[in-house]
């Protein structure tokens, strides 16, 4: 007797144990019986129960919990097509949550949450392809990248409703071109660049020539005008030399003779080594004569 009830009190704990269950904050938790959400009888809405304990029938109802905090979808970029029919690769996150435990269930194949992902990221990128498609490169760069996330957002919470998750924000977090189409465009960028350099060294060229051709023209000019000069100038000083020559010749005609003369013989026999050949009697030699007559004498 006493072993029986002892496994009647064994019995009822673990009745009563299984019958008990906690949802944690953060957390919603429904009802599976017989493989079916458990649903309320008058309003035939899935029962989903807030943090707290609560009570079940044991190993008749099974509980389900689902996480009902914010949860971010961060994916691997994808590639979207513009209206140009250019290819972009882009990396976008989404914020959700649950807000239908019971569709969400139901629709993930009990609550996955990485199929739920996976059919989310589908039915975002759809309507990102719409959204990409009807635009051009520059349209979205530039003023319409706004209006594209929201369009965006209204397509998403419109595709994802059935899931049973509602779509709070989508956000386009970079836009690149893929790495073929972008050493495309570096090497055109590389070739633009090396022509207008190009350009830029012929103009330089083209005014160093013209630069170094007016300083020529400049240098010969200046090189003329201080010839004409110095001719002007030694004009000048033959006349000067002559007319000075001429005023002693007109005041001592015999002196001036004479001071030629001298500087006559000095020039001839500076070096010493100098030959004439002259006539004795020759008027070179007329000062010579007679100072030689005078010493004689």
């Amino acid at each position: 007797m006493k072993n029986l009830i002892a496994i009647i009190v064994v019995v009822l704990v673990a009745l009563g144990l299984s019958s008990i269950y906690v949802v944690k904050e953060g957390e919603r938790a429904i009802l599976i019986q017989f493989g079916k959400v458990e649903r309320n009888v008058e309003t035939g809405e899935a029962m989903v129960f807030e943090p707290g304990l609560h009570f079940k029938i044991p190993f008749i109802e099974t509980v389900k919990r689902l996480d009902a905090r914010l949860q971010t979808l961060d994916g691997d970029p994808d590639r979207f097509v513009t209206s140009e029919k250019k290819d972009l690769i882009v990396d976008t996150y989404v914020m959700w949550r649950i807000n239908d435990f019971s569709t969400f269930y139901l629709s993930t194949n009990g609550g996955n949450i990485l199929q739920a992902e996976a059919l989310l990221t589908r039915r975002i990128n759809s309507g990102l392809r719409s959204e990409f498609g009807s635009r051009t490169i520059s349209d979205i760069v530039s003023g319409e990248r706004d209006e594209l996330m929201r369009e965006a957002l209204i397509k998403g919470a419109q595709s994802a409703s059935d899931l049973g998750v509602e779509v709070l924000d989508v956000r386009v977090m970079q836009i690149n071109l893929p790495n073929e189409v972008s050493q495309s465009i570096y090497q055109r960028m590389r070739a633009e660049r090396q022509a207008v350099a190009t350009e830029h060294r012929s103009e330089g060229r083209e005014q160093a020539e013209f630069i170094r051709a007016d300083v020529d023209a400049r240098v010969t000019v200046m090189l003329a005008d201080a010839q004409r000069q110095s001719r002007e100038l030694r004009g000048e000083g033959d006349a000067q030399a002559a007319k000075i020559y001429a005023d002693a010749y007109s005041q001592d005609a015999e002196f001036f003779s004479f001071i030629r003369s001298m500087e006559a013989y000095t020039e001839s026999f500076s070096s010493g080594s100098d030959v004439l050949v002259l006539d004795g009697k020759s008027d070179f030699f007329k000062y010579l004569q007679d100072m030689q007559g005078q010493i004689e004498d």
